[in-house]
């Protein structure tokens, strides 16, 4: 063992840059760590449209019309108002019977003299599928968390299962009543 020009061993010498050097490892290691490991979670939110979904065909595009701008409901190039498409015929309307797409986005429903907006979707929830109402004040109507179909019977529920309403009818409307008798219907 030969000592430096400090008086200090090569053993010492190692030992301490080994120290120095598992030092800045260390501390640079925990610099780049998290501060925190506690995780918080926020459900999310029901998915709802925001306004009512009308389901409808889309004309055609007729050749050379790509790219057009279209302001206010005219062609930008002419002053001529834009046509919108017919409403698909619904078999429904003609006592066909009702399928689970048929009842799906916005509705229009009433009930005790209050009328708000009802939305239905395919997400799975207890006792069906995911429904929830807005701007309801009856009790009644602002507790449908969910549906599904019974044969050619749309059936609210709660959020628990529980019915609250039954319904019947086709194409753009529904009409039935609460678990409590009071009359309720829907339409588009």
């Amino acid at each position: 063992m030969g000592l430096n020009t400090q008086g200090w061993d090569d053993t010492t010498m190692n030992r301490s840059l080994t120290i120095a050097f598992v030092s800045v490892i260390a501390l640079s290691t925990m610099a780049c760590q998290r501060t925190t490991y506690t995780r918080s979670y926020v459900s999310p939110l029901p998915a709802s449209p925001i306004s009512p979904i009308d389901g409808q065909n889309l004309s055609p595009i007729e050749p050379g019309s790509e790219g057009q701008i279209l302001v206010d409901g005219q062609d930008a190039n002419a002053n001529s108002q834009v046509v919108s498409a017919p409403p698909a015929p619904n078999v429904n309307a003609t006592g066909g019977s009702v399928g689970r797409t048929d009842l799906l986005g916005g509705w229009s429903v009433s009930s005790g003299g209050d009328n708000c907006k009802l939305f239905m979707t395919l997400t799975k929830w207890s006792g069906g599928y995911r429904a929830n109402t807005r701007g309801c004040n009856d009790a009644t109507l602002s507790q449908i968390s969910a549906w599904n179909l019974n044969g050619n019977q749309v059936v609210l529920k709660d959020a628990g299962g529980g019915n609250v309403a039954t319904l019947s009818g086709g194409g753009t409307s529904f009409a039935g009543s609460t678990s409590n008798g009071a009359p309720i219907n829907f339409n588009r």
